[in-house]
């Protein structure tokens, strides 16, 4: 349930009003963008609120469950702060969202109409559609380990505990030649046996992807000289000279925690527990299936 200030509520009681939507925004690096659909600039709470940003709201659909209530703001691809470019790199994923609804002429009568997060973004030629769910949206989010062989902790993290920073777990580089969208050649990696820096990350320190990290999907050595394979394409485009850091992968394996980083004091995973096979098999007198402890 809102609570209206009496201002508003007066306001609304007149019949004719003069609302406008605003949108605070705050990216996960920390830039805050206000936007509304008002034909000029609303300010409060110290952000100044664009107007003409590109962004136009849908209804706000609510329900009494715990389903996931959602709101979207459509907007087009020429705003110069909403990129396509900034939208297919991820920026503006899982953002935190202030949907207002605002009396224009006096901005101190406002309401929060619901707090929560970018969600799914669909993307045509000329425009894209925003996603703002709910915070009930965190209730459908898996809580707790998932019982697997592999393990479900993430390289180098606390849990983890391997040291990324090691010199013999990374290394410096820079593109050498393009073979494909998101395949080139390296300099620098020569001395890593292949296969090192699969499932990997490279950071990129140079060019346009400057300050971004990509994931590794493939690492061969040939002659020296290293291939590098991502698993996505940048959005920015890679070219001959970019330097970056890459760093090394893990399949999560228990056998490659053991053999490539001597860390299985810490392997996060189940690799005893059973498997559909188990589910599957009969008794037999012979292959380990008569009945006896496994």
């Amino acid at each position: 349930m809102k609570t209206l200030s009496p201002a508003l509520q007066s306001h609304l009681d007149e019949g004719t009003t003069t609302l406008a939507w605003c949108w605070r925004i705050t990216r996960a690096d920390g830039v805050t963008f206000g936007f509304t659909d008002h034909d000029r600039t609303l300010s409060f709470d110290g952000t100044d609120f664009e107007p003409e940003s590109g962004l136009t709201a849908s209804e706000v659909r609510s329900g009494s469950d715990l389903s996931v209530d959602a709101q979207d703001a459509e907007g087009v691809l020429t705003s110069d702060r909403i990129t396509e470019t900034d939208i297919l790199d991820g920026r503006w994923d899982a953002a935190q969202v202030e949907v207002w609804r605002v009396n224009w002429a006096d901005t101190t009568q406002r309401v929060l109409m619901r707090r929560g997060a970018i969600g799914q973004i669909r993307r045509g030629r000329l425009a894209f559609v925003a996603e703002v769910r709910s915070l009930a949206h965190v209730l459908g989010q898996t809580v707790g380990r998932t019982f697997q062989a592999t393990c479900d902790a993430a390289l180098g993290d606390a849990r983890c505990g391997v040291d990324l920073e090691d010199p013999a777990l990374k290394g410096t580089g820079a593109v050498l030649d393009l073979l494909r969208d998101r395949a080139f050649t390296a300099s620098g990696l020569g001395g890593f046996a292949s296969g090192w820096f699969a499932f990997g990350t490279i950071e990129w320190t140079s060019g346009a992807n400057a300050g971004r990290k990509t994931e590794v999907l493939g690492h061969d050595v040939t002659s020296g000289v290293a291939v590098l394979t991502l698993l996505e394409t940048p959005v920015r485009p890679v070219a001959a000279g970019d330097a970056f850091i890459a760093r090394a992968g893990c399949d999560k394996r228990i056998e490659t925690c053991a053999v490539k980083f001597g860390n299985v004091v810490n392997f996060r995973g189940f690799p005893h527990i059973p498997g559909q096979d188990t589910i599957l098999r009969y008794a037999s007198t012979s292959g380990g299936h008569d009945g006896a402890v496994l």
